[in-house]
């Protein structure tokens, strides 16, 4: 079966940390770019972090740059999301997405691309909250 599935959600405190998963199976994500998204209650999606699969470059948005690190590892076919510093703001459902098409910035940026990526997770909920 095709699919990608998130996982590392949770609750935890202001200043605290958590570490994503996204888990690929029937598909290898060796060739694909790899975001991680989010939605919190009420706004709209946005991406938060994308890799390459060519050359390991990443995006980061503004908000979580410095904090957020995406890496992958291939042997594993898995990415990570280590999210350090958190805040009340990034409460949100996490989503990761993968496709080969969109450059790293394109696919974490232009929302119009979003609903044509090959393959998206069911999402993993974060709470920060004291």
């Amino acid at each position: 079966q095709v699919q990608l599935v998130e996982s590392g959600g949770g609750l935890v405190q202001p200043g605290g940390s958590l570490r994503l998963s996204c888990a690929a199976s029937g598909f290898s994500l060796d060739y694909v770019n790899i975001g991680w998204f989010r939605q919190a209650p009420g706004k709209e999606r946005e991406g938060v972090s994308c890799i390459s699969s060519s050359d390991g470059s990443t995006y980061y948005a503004d908000s979580v740059k410095g904090r957020f690190t995406i890496s992958r590892d291939n042997a594993k076919n898995t990415v990570y999301l280590q999210m350090n510093s958190l805040k009340v703001e990034d409460t949100a459902v996490y989503y990761c997405a993968a496709d080969p098409r969109p450059t790293v910035q394109d696919m974490c940026v232009i929302q119009e691309i979003w609903g044509g990526m090959d393959y998206w997770g069911k999402g993993t909920l974060v709470t920060v909250s004291s």
